[in-house]
């Protein structure tokens, strides 16, 4: 009864913005509320995407706004997002090759050959011991091991077709990895200034153990110039380790496909690394290229946060995410020994 009053009362005292606002909202379709509100998130969204791209926002703080609005609002353009990311990010990298010198990058290359090789082979070993310790589902176990031990993302898009890795085994895989990449973004570089790493030391050390390019690349350029370049150019060494294991990857899962997902841009990226070292005219225009890089890998790494959905989350699982934060825990912990012990 009193709730009834009170609605009576209400309708009342509003009696006038309703009669004014019937007649207009006549003229619309029945869900036009609803196509409102679906306009309403696309400006939001677009209006983030667009600050994302000015020089106020660092990756880190995209990522951040990128999740907020993924639990708030959800990602208005989702279906494509993954083939955006994945090429924003393939181009902002080969960007960012124009800022970087080959002789200094096949110095890191060098001295980043043994710690990957290390890495690889003792996370993909690991992984596999847990995920059976664990009683993981066989291929999702994989892909969490494989995108732990290669590049992220980009391993599991390339392995997965190979394993033939149902859709669920994919979201889980890379659920798990982008949550691990997202705390990585923040956390390295202040773990980085606690132990006072250097700037080779610490490019080493997010090439390593930090699954996904675009984070690596995120962290490394808040820690310094040069920590970036040792950071991307052992990092997209290590990406090419995907060929190699797709293939043994093939050979697990008695598949006999030939379909090999090979990361051409890295041939881009190093041929950026050359034209900056060898032209001249290149060198003048490359800051702008570089400026515009940044700016395209900030906006991948809000894409990605904005993908990461409560549903995405909560499809992880414990089992699965227990693995993920095990292996890159592993990982981390053992790659910041070496480099505090090895590394110059």
């Amino acid at each position: 009864m009193k709730i009834t009053c009170f609605y009576d009362a209400f309708l009342r005292q509003n009696l006038w913005v309703m009669q004014t606002q019937d007649h207009h909202l006549s003229n619309y379709p029945s869900n036009f509320i609803t196509t409102r509100g679906v306009i309403t998130r696309k400006v939001i969204f677009i209006i983030a995407a667009l600050f994302c791209l000015t020089p106020f926002i660092s990756p880190a703080i995209a990522l951040l706004i990128g999740l907020v609005i993924a639990q708030l609002m959800g990602h208005p353009y989702i279906e494509l997002n993954n083939k955006a990311t994945h090429i924003l990010l393939q181009v902002s990298v080969v960007g960012l090759g124009f800022g970087m010198n080959v002789h200094s990058a096949i110095h890191a290359g060098k001295e980043g050959i043994l710690f990957t090789i290390a890495s690889i082979t003792g996370t993909l070993v690991f992984g596999y011991l847990m995920g059976r310790w664990l009683s993981i589902e066989k291929k999702t176990s994989f892909l969490i091991s494989s995108g732990t031990a290669i590049c992220g993302g980009s391993a599991i898009a390339a392995i997965s077709p190979v394993i033939k890795a149902e859709e669920k085994q994919i979201s889980v895989a890379l659920g798990t990895i982008f949550i691990l990449n997202s705390i990585a973004l923040f956390a390295f570089p202040i773990i980085g200034h606690y132990f006072n790493l250097s700037q080779t030391q610490f490019g080493l050390w997010c090439a390593i153990a930090i699954h996904d390019t675009s984070s690596v690349v995120g962290a490394a350029s808040k820690y310094g110039a040069h920590a970036l370049e040792v950071a991307t150019t052992v990092k997209l060494a290590r990406a090419l380790w995907i060929v190699p294991v797709t293939f043994i990857s093939a050979f697990v899962f008695k598949n006999q496909s030939k379909k090999i997902k090979i990361p051409y841009f890295i041939g881009l990226f190093i041929l950026a690394m050359i034209m900056n070292t060898y032209i001249p005219a290149i060198a003048v225009v490359s800051p702008y290229i570089i400026i515009i890089a940044k700016a395209g890998l900030t906006l991948t790494l809000f894409l990605i946060g904005a993908g990461l959905s409560g549903k995405v989350l909560a499809s992880v699982g414990f089992k699965p995410l227990l693995q993920g934060v095990t292996l890159w825990v592993a990982i981390s912990g053992i790659a910041l020994y070496a480099v505090l012990h090895l590394a110059s």
